[in-house]
């Protein structure tokens, strides 16, 4: 039987919150929110997904966690994040990210100009809304960076799909035990 919290549609306290706990636990940087941000809206786009409350965690979970990948110098692995959620287990969290990356059509790449938009947008937002805005514009040089990883990652995809996806390397070994489910559905 689902928890009544589980049914219950989620106050943007409660999403908050999830959110800074993993964004805090994992050591995550404000842009790697907005890199988030875009994944999100990319995923209803194109999968055509609602945001339940029986899926939010686990959309949000794998936006974080292919953001993370893309933009963040010391990515947090699959593993880490099972130790931060203790309900999750590894092979969940790889069949999370896979099928985010599906959903998705690979399209990790997240140019400048896009970034911009969104941290404009953000900060627009955060004005209206007399919330502090915690990051600096997008000079030149994280321009390049971010566009750089993007396409680094988008390339490894490309070349892991033309052999069969393969899960990310960093976890090949791990031996795993099903606990449940975190795909999104």
């Amino acid at each position: 039987m689902a928890n009544t919290h589980e049914i219950r549609e989620p106050d943007h306290r409660t999403i908050y919150r999830f959110m800074r706990t993993l964004f805090s636990a994992a050591q995550l940087s404000p842009e790697c929110a907005i890199i988030t941000l875009v994944y999100l809206e990319r995923l209803l786009t194109y999968a055509e997904i609602d945001i339940v409350p029986q899926t939010w965690k686990r959309i949000i979970l794998g936006a974080i966690l292919l953001a993370s990948k893309v933009w963040d110098d010391q990515a947090v692995w699959n593993v880490d994040y099972c130790q931060i959620l203790r309900d999750i287990t590894v092979e969940d969290m790889n069949e999370l990210e896979r099928r985010f990356l599906e959903l998705l059509q690979f399209n990790i790449n997240v140019p400048s100009s896009v970034y911009a938009k969104y941290y404009f947008d953000l900060r627009s937002l955060a004005d209206q809304n007399d919330i502090t805005f915690p990051t600096e514009p997008l000079n030149e040089d994280r321009a390049q960076r971010l566009e750089a990883m993007s396409r680094l990652c988008e390339d490894k995809l490309i070349d892991s799909n033309r052999n069969g996806f393969k899960k990310w390397s960093s976890l090949d070994s791990i031996p795993l035990t099903r606990q449940s489910a975190a795909i999104l559905s």
